[in-house]
């Protein structure tokens, strides 16, 4: 999900970042056997498994088996690292194919936001690093383009499309602010499903004025 940068974060994006390339009198030097998609993977095993307070490049080096310094072949910071695990995380949820069949856009919906929330319970971590971040990597932008096309076939148009993405959007980050994810327990469920359906339930009749009034 696309959500703001930290307001008070000055830095550059890693996925707005120009990196340029390494000198070729010195690509030779580059440590062999690593790669960002390598180094990307390990850091979410490690966030998983460790958690985002006792991250840090050295112990992701230990991991790996390399030298800290080795890393900075492929990343500039670690916080540009934590942006690429970020983005690899949201790449695990499933995203539905193509525009809802008509009248099926709520239970897509419904399915959209439930997966969310599993990630949100599977990766701890995705939540505050999803609030502090700009969360526009391509796994990111592709969330918010299947929220696009379930919201159009709502037949809202205009302002009302817009307000309706940006109502989800806000309900999805408060879900990340208000640890949905974590530890899922019965009532936090239960909480979660009957403020899904009130969502879902103001765009069904917004939608439907829409209609009567066009009629």
């Amino acid at each position: 999900m696309v959500t703001e940068a930290d307001p008070g974060d000055s830095r550059t994006s890693v996925w707005l970042a120009a990196r340029p390339a390494a000198p070729t009198r010195r690509r030779s030097e580059a440590p062999s056997g690593l790669d960002r998609e390598r180094i990307t993977t390990a850091t979410v095993r490690l966030l998983d498994a460790e958690g985002l307070g006792r991250f840090s490049m050295r112990r992701l080096a230990a991991e790996l088996g390399v030298t800290a310094m080795s890393l900075y072949w492929y990343v500039d910071t670690k916080h540009d690292l934590l942006e690429l695990a970020l983005d690899s995380a949201l790449g695990q949820q499933r995203l539905p194919a193509g525009p809802p069949p008509r009248g099926g856009w709520p239970a897509r919906l419904r399915s959209l936001a439930r997966g969310y929330r599993r990630l949100l319970a599977e990766h701890p971590w995705v939540a505050p690093l999803s609030v502090a971040y700009p969360n526009i990597g391509p796994h990111a932008r592709a969330f918010d383009a299947a929220l696009h096309r379930l919201l159009g076939a709502t037949g809202l148009v205009g302002a009302a499309r817009t307000g309706a993405h940006l109502a989800v959007s806000q309900f999805l980050s408060g879900c990340a602010l208000n640890g949905c994810g974590g530890t899922v327990r019965r009532a936090a469920e239960a909480e979660f499903a009957l403020a899904l359906d009130v969502l879902i339930a103001g765009i069904e009749a917004k939608a439907a004025h829409t209609a009567a009034a066009r009629a």
